[in-house]
């Protein structure tokens, strides 16, 4: 029986406002490169999947300030790649750096509550699992998450990032559940679905853009609103 559901954050909960094509054609146009909704929206699912890899063997959070910007030229560089966009890595550096100085936040999605509100009628315990490196009550107060989240843990709490068990299980001990109860939603395969596998939670993966519609590794949902009839069927 399911008593508790976690949350993967960035593309799970909450998104860039403005969008991340917004941002990204934005800034590039300064260089006199040109790239498509579509474009950016493959290029941020391959430079994810490398954030994912990279804090799965070196968290971010750990690595220096040339390590760093070598990751994110890198990370820079898959996203103008869905563009058919080839830079070297140090004009990559350059664009993500003009991405980084444009004003934008993190904005919670619209499908959020009302699931929520769903889920905590049924009973559930709701909790965050994020690899941010900021504070759990820092992020939910500033989405407007704590009516909705009985906890919240990230790596700074927990000093260990998704995929790896600890923070899952950081989790599973804030729910006070077993693995068996509980059942984590997020929209990465490294960090979310197998990260929540390796440890014995169910995982369901949230495919908002539709990139994977052929993925069959576990459940897929592309909104929230789905979940609460998914989880009646575990």
């Amino acid at each position: 029986m399911i008593k508790a559901v976690f949350f993967d954050l960035y593309g799970t909960l909450a998104g860039f406002s403005p969008s991340r094509y917004e941002i990204q054609s934005s800034a590039c146009r300064d260089f006199g490169i040109e790239v498509t909704p579509e474009g950016i929206l493959a290029g941020y699912a391959l430079a994810d999947a490398l954030m994912a890899s990279q804090n799965s063997v070196r968290p971010l959070r750990i690595l220096g300030t040339a390590d760093r910007d070598g990751f994110f030229a890198e990370y820079e560089r898959k996203i103008l790649q869905g563009s058919g966009v080839e830079v070297d890595a140090q004009q990559a550096l350059e664009i993500w750096r003009r991405v980084r100085s444009m004003p934008y936040e993190m904005a919670r999605f619209d499908d959020v509550a009302a699931a929520m509100d769903i889920l905590r009628l049924q009973g559930l315990t709701l909790g965050l699992i994020s690899n941010m490196n900021q504070r759990g009550d820092e992020l939910t107060e500033s989405l407007g998450l704590d009516p909705y989240l009985d906890f919240a843990v990230t790596s700074l709490d927990v000093g260990a990032e998704k995929p790896h068990p600890p923070i899952f299980r950081a989790a599973l001990a804030r729910a006070d559940v077993g693995p068996d109860e509980a059942v984590h939603v997020g929209d990465q395969v490294a960090s979310d679905v197998e990260g929540a596998r390796a440890v014995g939670i169910q995982p369901v993966l949230l495919d908002r853009d539709g990139t994977r519609p052929e993925f069959d590794d576990c459940p897929r949902i592309e909104g929230l609103m789905e979940l609460p009839e998914l989880l009646a069927s575990f």
